[in-house]
């Protein structure tokens, strides 16, 4: 470690000891937020689905009588308030901000929603595209959530350096797709949690399989899986599979994420709640 280190670990690429990182305290929400956990969706590349898992979990936990949020902290690439059908202005006041509901009542803050239109591309450089994650943590009032689901960019960069390191995280949902590259991807994740002390709660595989409407058989569209070993090698519980499925993906560019009937993640959901009881 350099003996010029400020402690600010969003704006530094070195690796400092494990014991370092942890000194930092995690920021506070709002004082008025009362958030009981929270849940960050990463993956190590992008186009594995990860956006998409992140709504059918806080789906599946809604329906399970949860209140669920969702934070969008992939600042440049937003797609959570199309999923759901959400839009119109963040409103607020002097105690901060507050997020839209979705029509099954889910809170979500996006920067899609900040935008006066949402195909404008936010041009912003890493720190100040951390700086607005930690706005959506700290200054937006998340009101009796029982889980915060944080929808991460992709990769090891600015933002999830600045979740991990900031906002104190129950555990993190790891989404994989079936291509043999993607071991390295996950390998990645891992021992960026591990450094972070970060837990794992384990790993979800998108685009497993397409299954063929008219005779039922399954195709590996993308090769084998190699789900199995993966979460062999790295000690994960395997959350779920979720085949390619066209009407699932019309759904959510219609806004209709919340009428999805799903199964797929019910392993996730089970650890979720069996963790609540605990």
């Amino acid at each position: 470690m350099s003996e010029e280190c400020n402690h600010d670990c969003s704006s530094c690429g070195t690796t400092c000891g494990d014991d370092t990182r942890r000194t930092i305290p995690y920021e506070e929400p709002n004082e008025l937020s009362n958030i009981r956990h929270t849940i960050a969706v990463v993956s190590g590349k992008g186009g594995v689905g990860k956006s998409l898992v992140t709504g059918l979990l806080a789906v599946a936990m809604s329906r399970k009588g949860c209140h669920v949020g969702i934070m969008d902290a992939d600042i440049t690439g937003p797609s959570v308030p199309k999923m759901f059908g959400v839009s119109g202005e963040i409103l607020g006041n002097q105690a901060g901000a507050y997020p839209v509901s979705s029509a099954g009542g889910i809170d979500i803050v996006s920067m899609n929603l900040f935008l006066e239109d949402t195909s404008d591309p936010v041009v912003w450089r890493g720190p100040v595209i951390s700086g607005v994650v930690k706005q959506f943590w700290q200054d937006v009032i998340w009101n009796d959530v029982d889980y915060l689901f944080i929808d991460m960019p992709p990769g090891t960069g600015d933002v999830p350096l600045t979740v991990m390191q900031s906002i104190k995280l129950d555990g993190i949902v790891i989404v994989t797709s079936p291509q043999e590259l993607v071991s390295m991807i996950v390998e990645k994740a891992v021992k960026m949690a591990s450094v972070m002390k970060v837990p794992i709660l384990g790993i979800v595989e998108n685009m497993s399989y397409f299954e063929c409407p008219d005779c039922g058989k399954q195709h590996k569209i993308y090769g084998e899986s190699h789900l199995e070993e993966i979460a062999k090698e790295y000690n994960l519980d395997i959350l779920g599979r979720i085949p390619i499925q066209p009407n699932l993906a019309a759904k959510c560019d219609a806004g209709q994420i919340e009428t999805v009937d799903s199964e797929y993640l019910q392993a996730a959901v089970d650890k979720l709640l069996a963790g609540d009881k605990k």
